[in-house]
């Protein structure tokens, strides 16, 4: 716990030695509560590798594998109907508040290609995980489609934040600013291309008043 207290965020030789630690609670934790910045996270461990302090199959893989965890994690929450366990504290409120309204604005939509696509839009992944609980996908197509769609995802971030690195010379931190920009810019294209076409009621049936 030291560690990271007295860590120098602006220091590469911090970041490289710490940066596997951040990426699985960071990533996974993405999963339940968007604000959290995986993406960051990722890109900057792909920039990291491009400067020679990360290995980027090693950051590759941990993030695929911690985007994974967390989809099935929200998966398996809203297919069991056991998202009324949020409501018992006041963050819980807020989180499935969050998700009501991700989903709303990712639409009703749970087939194969979504669960693939629909992360690279900004809460896309939360709400598509969510959507197919409720919509009773299969475990093993949602789980086979989520490990798809987790390994172009983290192949997608470490490769823009290698790219960043390895082209732009600069300091570690500018080159994952630079891939942030990047990736939140094609990510906001795509989300209105592939939400003009959906509706915006949330598959989420809420409790009448009174209920």
């Amino acid at each position: 716990m030291r560690y990271f207290v007295a860590m120098d965020f602006g220091n590469a030789d911090s970041w490289g030695a710490a940066i596997y630690f951040w990426i699985i609670p960071v990533v996974l934790g993405d999963a339940i509560f968007p604000p959290i910045p995986s993406e960051m996270v990722v890109i900057t461990g792909g920039a990291l590798s491009a400067d020679g302090r990360a290995n980027v199959f090693l950051v590759g893989a941990l993030s695929a594998l911690a985007s994974w965890l967390g989809d099935m994690v929200v998966f398996q929450l809203f297919k069991r109907r056991l998202s009324h366990v949020l409501d018992r504290w006041p963050w819980g409120r807020k989180v499935h508040a969050g998700i009501h309204a991700g989903i709303a604005k990712a639409g009703r939509s749970s087939t194969y290609g979504t669960i693939i696509g629909a992360r690279f839009i900004p809460g896309g992944r939360l709400a598509t995980s969510a959507a197919a609980g409720i919509a009773d996908v299969s475990v093993r197509g949602f789980s086979l489609c989520a490990g798809l769609g987790a390994v172009l995802w983290a192949c997608w971030l470490v490769g823009l934040g290698y790219f960043t690195g390895s082209t732009t010379k600069l300091p570690f931190w500018a080159s994952s600013l630079i891939g942030v920009v990047l990736g939140l810019l094609i990510g906001i294209v795509v989300g209105i291309i592939v939400t003009r076409r959906r509706g915006t009621r949330s598959p989420v049936d809420e409790p009448a008043p009174g209920d």
